[in-house]
């Protein structure tokens, strides 16, 4: 007789103990925060390290008619914060390179601390020794021709932002998301290692330890594999998201609840939102739960179809129900647009194939059709989508939970803003 899965939460009771776990966690982490903050507000100036996550040129008109030129530089300090500063001219690419500054913010708010801040510097020393994810970075791009494709495989596997050209080229393609290190590369990685690791496990596992659980050890092993990697990248906060719920999902399943529900994601959420404050401001963390809440969705009216259908629907789904929202950010859609349905498809081959022939050093196999999709020429329109509909769309979707009729008008809802995109460009 197979056992039922039941739910996390049986009583209010198990509700209120949670929720002041949550709470006890987040002002725990929020005071850390605060005494983060205070240090660095103490005096007027202080000397921090980071990383330039981000560094580029920003022109900009004045009143009189002048072009100004900034060089703008994303910054991620020792401490985890982010912040953005204006470099001297004579420092034309720090991209990805590890700094020491002086930094002014002094005045900056708490709320702006945790938001992302702008402060005033000026950099003290730039460091030429290559740290382990440079070394990585040079070995990958040596096996590209193109500044593009160097930067495309950089961003695929070491999180390294690319160019804002080519973030507007991933954007009007509409596969900004699978170029950006997130949980559908992370639920790749993991499915990899754990095909990896049966083999030799079993082996082992047959001739000195048959008693252990072979799902119990793989996910030790494959845990402690992603968190590595998750900790080499600096911790991007969509991967944050994915590896809380791996954790989380499986002591859950261990346990006999139930996996593929809401509760589940939102306990993940309250939970990172609890030990992780600043997460509450990140518009690439929002967009992540926003995903997995549409493929658990997904995975409630679609349980009665077989495997299959669900791998050739899924696609389609997500890239209805996200459509609004990418519309209401980026603004970028074009005719061609839909076709990231196939290019999201066949990700799940690319990305493996592509992994394991970097690791040969034949990375270059497939760039001509790669360089061919990344000078396709796209006649994209900008549009707009008013905060109404995006409201309509989001209530759709939390309503669609419960009610199978609000599901169905979810789906209508979006199929009818996709052939409004459309006919807006053609």
């Amino acid at each position: 007789m197979q056992l039922q899965k039941v739910e996390l939460f049986s009583s209010k009771r198990d509700i209120f103990y949670f929720l002041l776990l949550c709470c006890t966690l987040f002002i725990f982490s929020l005071s850390y925060q605060y005494y983060q903050y205070k240090q660095l507000t103490k005096f007027d100036s202080q000397i921090l390290h980071a990383e330039v996550l981000k560094h580029y040129k920003k022109t900009k008109q004045t009143k009189s008619g002048k072009l100004r030129t900034k060089y703008i530089a994303k910054l991620k300090a020792d401490d985890g914060s982010i912040f953005y500063t204006i470099t001297n001219r004579k420092y034309h690419n720090l991209q990805h390179k590890h700094i020491e500054l002086e930094v002014w913010a002094g005045n900056i708010s708490f709320l702006a601390y945790l938001k992302g801040y702008f402060a005033f510097s000026k950099i003290l020393h730039v460091s030429t020794k290559k740290t382990l994810k440079e070394t990585f970075a040079l070995a990958i791009a040596k096996q590209h021709k193109t500044q593009e494709l160097q930067e495309l495989f950089n961003a695929l596997f070491l999180a390294l932002a690319p160019s804002k050209h080519l973030q507007q080229i991933f954007s009007q393609l509409g596969i900004s998301h699978l170029v950006a290190i997130s949980g559908f590369h992370l639920g790749i990685l993991s499915a990899i290692l754990f095909f990896l690791f049966r083999p030799p496990y079993s082996f082992l596992q047959n001739r000195y330890f048959p008693y252990r659980s072979y799902h119990k050890d793989s996910f030790i092993v494959i845990a402690f594999l992603l968190l590595s990697y998750m900790l080499f990248l600096g911790t991007p906060d969509s991967l944050l998201r994915t590896y809380g719920m791996f954790v989380v999902g499986f002591l859950l399943y261990e346990r006999g609840f139930t996996l593929f529900s809401m509760q589940t994601l939102l306990v993940t959420l309250l939970l990172l939102l609890s030990l992780f404050p600043k997460l509450f401001f990140s518009l690439g963390f929002a967009l992540s739960i926003t995903g997995v809440f549409y493929i658990f969705l997904f995975a409630i009216y679609a349980k009665n179809l077989t495997k299959w259908w669900q791998f050739i629907l899924l696609p389609f789904w997500m890239y209805l129900v996200m459509l609004p929202y990418s519309i209401a950010i980026f603004g970028n859609f074009n005719l061609e647009h839909p076709f990231s349905i196939l290019w999201t498809t066949l990700f799940s081959l690319f990305y493996p194939l592509e992994l394991f022939l970097h690791l040969i050093n034949h990375g270059n196999l497939l760039d001509r059709p790669l360089t061919y999709l990344l000078h396709v020429r796209l006649h994209t329109t900008i549009l707009s989508l008013s905060k109404t509909v995006l409201l309509l769309h989001t209530l759709l979707s939390l309503g669609s939970i419960y009610k199978r009729f609000l599901f169905i008008c979810l789906l209508f809802e979006s199929c009818f803003l996709f052939i409004y995109f459309i006919y807006n460009v053609t």
